[in-house]
C-alpha cells in the first residue's frame, strides 16, 4: 500500500501555488487576468437544451479573461499556458458561473493524479523543476500530456477576443420538456480565431493581450457564441483528460451570445470567485472527481489571497 496521503482541495491549492513560486495574494491558477462586463442574449433554441433561466433569459454578464498558471507576471506570448474565460450569467436567483479554457481537456483525471502532476513540477532550490521527475511522471501517466499536446499543436492566441474556450466537464442539462442529457460548453468567437505565428509573436510585448482586448471592445465587437455540444450514448463523462469521440463534428446548439462591452475594476472580479458550483436549476453538477474538488479549491484559494 502507498503511504502517500490522498490529495485534498487544500493540497492542490498549495501545490499550484508552489509550482508558481508562491506569489502572494493572487489566484492559485489563472492568476493574471482582466475583469470585464457585458450582456448575454439567449437564442430561441436555448430551452431545447436547458430550462436554466441563466441561459434562457437575457442578463448582464460579469466576466474575467485570464492567462493560465499561478504567476501573475506570465508573458502573454507564452504558448505553453492556457487562456481562460470565466463568466456569470443570470440574476441573483438564477446565477450560473461558467469556467472555460483554451483546451478541451484537463491535465489530470483524478485528484491524486493532479497533485502528483503538480508536485513533479515544483521548482527545486535552483528555481527549476527536476525534468527527470517530470518525464518519469509523464511516462507513467501519458493522459496527463493530452492538454499540453493540444496547446502545443496550436498557434499562439493573438487575442482573448479571438480564442475558442472549452468547458472540459460533462454537465447534465435538463430542458423545458424535463429531458436530461449531458452537454459540454464551448464558447466560440463570432469573428473567428485570431492567432499569431512565431515571427508575429516575437514582435509583441509581454502584456499585449489587455491592450488588444481594449482596442477590440472600443470597436464594439467582442462577441462570443455560447454553444452546447450534445452527448451521444457511451460518451465518457467521468474522465476530463479525454474528449468525446468526434467532438469537433457533433451536434451543437447555440444557447446564446455574449457581447463584452467594457472593462470593470479588478476588484469587481476579485472580491469573490467564479464558483463552478454556482449553477442555476437546469444545469447540474458534472459527475467527475475534478469538478467536485474545484468547488472547495476555489473557496480555499479566495481565502488565501485576502
Amino acid at each position: 500500500m502507498s503511504d502517500v496521503p490522498a490529495a485534498t482541495p487544500a493540497s492542490i491549492v498549495e501545490a499550484l501555488k508552489a509550482v508558481a513560486g508562491n506569489p502572494p495574494k493572487v489566484r492559485a491558477s489563472f492568476a493574471k487576468g482582466w475583469c470585464v462586463r457585458g450582456t448575454y442574449t439567449p437564442s430561441d433554441r436555448a430551452g431545447e437544451v436547458t430550462r436554466s433561466q441563466s441561459f434562457t433569459r437575457p442578463s448582464r454578464v460579469l466576466a474575467r479573461f485570464s492567462v493560465g498558471g499561478g504567476n501573475p507576471a506570465v508573458a502573454d506570448t507564452n504558448n505553453l499556458v492556457l487562456r481562460g474565460f470565466s463568466f456569470k450569467l443570470g440574476d441573483d436567483d438564477h446565477r450560473s458561473d461558467i469556467l472555460v479554457e483554451s483546451a478541451p481537456v484537463h491535465f489530470a483525471r483524478t485528484l491524486d493524479q493532479m497533485l502528483a502532476f503538480l508536485e513533479a513540477r515544483i521548482p527545486g532550490p535552483d528555481g527549476k523543476p527536476d525534468m527527470a521527475k517530470v518525464k518519469a511522471f509523464s511516462a507513467a501517466n501519458p493522459e496527463t500530456l493530452n492538454q499540453a499536446n493540444y496547446i502545443a499543436a496550436r498557434p499562439l492566441p493573438g487575442s482573448l477576443a479571438g480564442t475558442t474556450y472549452w468547458g472540459v466537464h460533462s454537465f447534465p442539462a435538463t430542458n423545458v420538456a424535463n429531458e436530461t442529457r449531458f452537454v459540454k460548453f464551448k464558447v466560440v468567437p463570432a469573428g473567428g480565431e485570431i492567432t499569431l505565428n512565431a515571427d508575429e509573436a516575437r514582435t509583441k510585448p509581454a502584456d499585449f493581450l489587455r491592450d488588444d482586448l481594449g482596442a477590440r471592445i472600443a470597436t464594439g465587437y467582442v462577441r462570443f457564441n455560447v454553444m452546447a455540444l450534445l452527448d451521444r450514448p457511451g460518451d465518457p463523462t467521468m474522465d476530463v483528460t479525454i474528449r468525446w469521440p468526434d467532438e469537433d463534428h457533433r451536434e451543437e446548439v447555440r444557447l446564446g451570445t455574449i457581447v463584452i462591452t467594457g472593462f470593470e475594476p479588478d476588484q469587481a472580479c476579485d472580491a469573490s470567485i467564479f464558483n463552478p458550483a454556482n449553477l442555476a436549476d437546469g444545469i447540474g453538477h458534472p459527475p467527475d472527481e475534478i469538478f467536485a474538488a474545484r468547488r472547495a479549491a476555489y473557496t480555499i484559494s479566495l481565502a488565501k489571497r485576502r
